[in-house]
């Protein structure tokens, strides 16, 4: 059974179709990249599959959940507990240490702190940055933080991971070695990815790639 689906998903901004009928469906485990030139809507679609943005048309489906159908009050926790997201930015918070930017979303799930500062703990060995673990953001390479971002993304235990260009701003060595941990770390968790990438190396990764263009996927298999 797929852990995410789209059907028929439409979005239009203004009098533009970004989206035009587009569907997919993400298997527990599986690894999917979007691949395709700028504008075609790859981000679109991530912000839709993580219930950021909603569909004018179709429908997506989280763990059997129809998104559109959420209230903002649900949609907000099914973010929270089901899906984690990693930017090309890294977008961690420069008043929290390491540690504290991964417990962080573990606090909002109102976690004990036994079982969060054992997780973390994890997350930390697992991404390899225990000696940075009490470093500020600003202390951290590109690459650091990008593992940061890796490992709050995962503190959950989500059901999909979403990726906008991880490795976008990253240096060769250090894009590779992110790569390389999301491969390990959803293969560990069988956690679902779906990564947007401009990149022919990072789509290798994965287990399927969904070519798009101009809103619509035009080779791969759905």
């Amino acid at each position: 059974m797929a852990i995410l689906e789209g059907h028929g998903i439409v979005r239009r901004f203004g009098s533009r179709a970004v989206l035009q009928g587009l569907s997919l469906a993400v298997e527990a485990g599986e690894r999917v990249a979007l691949l395709g030139p700028s504008g075609c809507g790859k981000t679109t679609l991530l912000h839709l599959l993580g219930g950021l943005d909603r569909a004018d048309e179709g429908e997506v489906r989280l763990d059997g959940e129809d998104l559109a159908a959420a209230t903002p009050k649900r949609l907000a926790q099914l973010r929270r507990e089901k899906v984690g997201t990693i930017f090309q930015f890294f977008h961690l918070i420069p008043t929290l240490t390491a540690r504290e930017n991964v417990e962080l979303s573990l606090q909002l799930l109102r976690w004990k702190p036994e079982a969060i500062r054992g997780r973390v703990d994890e997350l930390i060995r697992a991404v390899g940055i225990e000696s940075r673990a009490e470093a500020w953001p600003s202390e951290l390479s590109g690459g650091e933080m990008q593992r940061i971002a890796v490992a709050r993304a995962l503190a959950a235990k989500p059901l999909v991971l979403l990726a906008d260009e991880p490795t976008g701003n990253l240096d060769r060595a250090s894009g590779e070695s992110v790569l390389a941990l999301l491969k390990d770390l959803t293969d560990r968790e069988n956690t679902a990815l779906v990564m947007v990438t401009h990149s022919e190396s990072a789509a290798s990764l994965c287990h399927r790639t969904l070519r798009m263009l101009d809103g619509r996927i035009v080779e791969g298999s759905l």
